[in-house]
């Protein structure tokens, strides 16, 4: 069996989540290839050191460019903060390595569309972490909206909100700086965005408003020293897809009580199904005729679920979804699998957000064929 040797960039939450996720598709899946855990690299290399013998990695690295480097590394997973992950898949392209990268692919359209255009001119296979949509349920609302099941799709309603910015007093971190990060709709919004694309297809103009409504937040936690804040707190949009749906998308990390709150509502005219992250193994659905909305588990009978459990009602989690999508990146690896979002796919939300900023700042409704975004252009 050929081996697939694994380098991971960064080790804070995402970064254990894909050496969790690397770890567990070795002992649940049947895989085609054997996975090695080759190199952890991160800016702190005491940090890389003690990581990297927790979870399982043969060696430790405080440079990132070396382990791309590395020949035993075929894929460069990258888990860092949003303004490293084009110069760190660009390195790793340029070396002729696959990319597994997080969400969102880039701080800017320009820089997405320059990755995305090196991926294709390498021939490298690239996997972005919009990791809900490996979710088993999510794949069953996406064939039950194929299969016609709820009519032709009318309204899609979106929301991705948090809580972990609506404290005031929450200080400065990179993700409030434009350069670094790009606000609740780059952290938060791409999600749901994704999701749109996902279930219901391609928009074509939208319509939006964006606010900050703490402009200034402690340098740390504790200062009297204020830093301003020019990134959006909160953003509403309207959709127009191209099927002829009209959707509503949200995100927002100031709303109190909300911590994982992707929500996704779509009706059509047979029928409505609405699922929420924070209850990730069910999804409620109407059809017409009915007299309240069903509830359906996910169970054993749904692709991925019954690797991990063969009851229904048992639960995945987020690691599990990580996991599922790390076992879809290796069969593309190996040439069997053709699923998960791509530098195309993701680009492509990208060019979204980017028409979604631009409707908000000039107050119009904006096509998405307006919005180019090609490097150089």
């Amino acid at each position: 069996m050929r081996e697939l040797g694994i380098g991971l960039i960064g080790t804070g939450f995402m970064g254990r989540a894909h050496a969790l996720a690397f770890n567990n598709a070795r002992a649940v899946f049947d895989l085609p290839l054997q996975l090695k855990l080759v190199v952890l690299a991160d800016a702190d290399g005491e940090r890389a050191e003690r990581c990297a013998k927790a979870w399982g990695f043969a060696q430790a690295q405080g440079d990132w460019q070396a382990l791309i480097n590395d020949p035993r590394v075929d894929v460069v997973a990258i888990t860092t903060p949003n303004h490293l992950h084009y110069p760190m898949a660009m390195a790793a392209i340029a070396a002729g390595k696959a990319v597994y990268c997080e969400k969102p692919l880039a701080v800017n359209l320009e820089q997405a569309d320059a990755m995305r255009q090196a991926a294709r001119a390498a021939g490298v296979i690239t996997r972005v972490g919009y990791t809900y949509q490996h979710n088993p349920m999510i794949g069953l609302a996406r064939q039950m909206i194929a299969n016609g099941e709820l009519g032709r799709i009318i309204s899609f309603q979106g929301e991705f909100s948090e809580d972990f910015m609506a404290d005031p007093a929450s200080p400065w971190s990179w993700r409030c700086e434009v350069e670094h990060a790009g606000g609740a709709l780059a952290d938060l919004g791409s999600h749901v965005l994704s999701m749109a694309r996902y279930l219901v297809g391609e928009v074509v103009s939208v319509c939006a408003d964006t606010q900050t409504v703490h402009g200034q937040r402690p340098v740390v936690k504790g200062s009297e020293t204020l830093q301003a804040i020019a990134v959006d707190d909160q953003t509403h949009a309207l959709l127009r897809f191209a099927n002829g749906a009209r959707g509503t998308v949200s995100s927002s990390w100031l709303k109190h009580g909300y911590k994982n709150h992707l929500s996704v509502e779509i009706s059509g005219t047979e029928g409505t199904l609405a699922f929420d992250q924070e209850r990730l193994n069910e999804l409620r659905v109407y059809r017409t005729g009915q007299k309240g909305f069903q509830r359906m588990l996910a169970g054993p009978d749904l692709p991925g679920y019954a690797a991990f459990s063969p009851a229904a009602g048992h639960q995945l989690g987020y690691n599990e979804l990580k996991t599922l999508e790390v076992q879809e990146l290796i069969m593309a690896m190996a040439g069997q699998g053709a699923d998960g979002s791509d530098f195309d796919d993701a680009w492509e939300v990208e060019r979204l957000a980017t028409a979604i900023r631009t409707a908000a700042r000039e107050e119009r409704w904006v096509r998405i064929s307006e919005v180019n975004g090609e490097a150089g252009a």
